[in-house]
């Protein structure tokens, strides 16, 4: 399901691609990601593989989980004032030690590709255009675009209220004319809620938590779950395919779901970045 969404997103950014290239500029990404998290690890190597297949170069900056607050300060700041990147992508959540918000605000927000400044995020809960949104959550979106579903007047439920996907999708669903309920961890009756959706977004981070109660005939089912599955040695959604995919109408696989779209949203904000960085 993911697949074609990613494949027309990433043939739309070749054409920019090609015309950086084309002057002797390679648009370049870099990441920066502390430890070996298994789910950070198969989110870079996804957003590797399209991006070089591509032509967008990747460079990694890999820190230690014991790394302190003004190493990994330092180093975000020297990336983000490297005039050969065009884009820094930090892997979140941050080590526990770590303050986010002053390592996020070292970004210039013309490298915010994946919006995680204030002023990225005020202009998103400002209704205001502005360069990038999430990545993730603009994922969302475009899969729904692609598949000519609606979302005018539908009422989506999202489950969880993070500021890197549940509060960010909020506020694009809310453009858009739907009615969004934003679920949690502390929300009463969450399957009687989740049951109410046309649209069911989960994003809560917990392995195959949404199985067949909460779900109904009729409804879409955007599984944004990155998990990793001890047992299987794999990664795995939020959501329990095997009793959902029968109910609903629409479910989206992990992988090969809203991962994959969103490897190349980042590729296309890259790209954006790269060439508004030449005018």
């Amino acid at each position: 399901m993911g697949a074609p969404v990613a494949e027309a997103i990433g043939a739309s950014a070749k054409k920019d691609i090609d015309t950086l290239l084309a002057k002797g500029i390679t648009p370049t990404l870099a990441i920066v990601r502390a430890g070996e998290r298994p789910d950070d690890l198969a989110y870079e190597k996804g957003a590797r593989k399209r991006a070089e297949a591509l032509g967008i170069r990747v460079v990694t900056r890999t820190l230690s989980q014991e790394e302190t607050q003004a190493s990994f300060e330092d180093t975000v700041r020297r990336i983000s004032d490297d005039p050969q990147v065009h884009a820094v992508l930090p892997m979140r959540p941050f080590p526990a030690q770590i303050n986010e918000d002053p390592v996020r605000h070292l970004i210039v927000p013309e490298k915010d590709v994946d919006a995680v400044t204030d002023t990225s995020l005020a202009a998103l809960f400002a209704g205001r255009t502005h360069r990038f949104v999430p990545c993730t959550a603009e994922a969302v979106m475009r899969l729904l675009a692609h598949y000519d579903i609606p979302v005018s007047s539908r009422h989506v439920v999202i489950i969880g209220r993070s500021g890197v996907i549940g509060r960010p999708l909020a506020m694009l669903f809310l453009r858009q004319d739907a009615t969004v309920t934003v679920c949690h961890s502390k929300t009463d009756d969450l399957r009687a809620i989740a049951k109410s959706a046309d649209i069911l977004v989960s994003a809560c981070g917990r392995l195959r938590m949404i199985t067949e109660e909460y779900v109904r005939p009729g409804q879409t089912v955007i599984d944004v779950g990155i998990n990793w599955d001890e047992q299987a040695g794999k990664i795995a959604g939020d959501v329990d395919a095997s009793s959902v995919a029968p109910v609903v109408s629409a479910l989206t696989p992990v992988p090969g779901g809203i991962g994959a779209i969103t490897s190349a949203v980042l590729c296309a904000h890259v790209v954006t970045a790269a060439m508004q960085m030449q005018t």
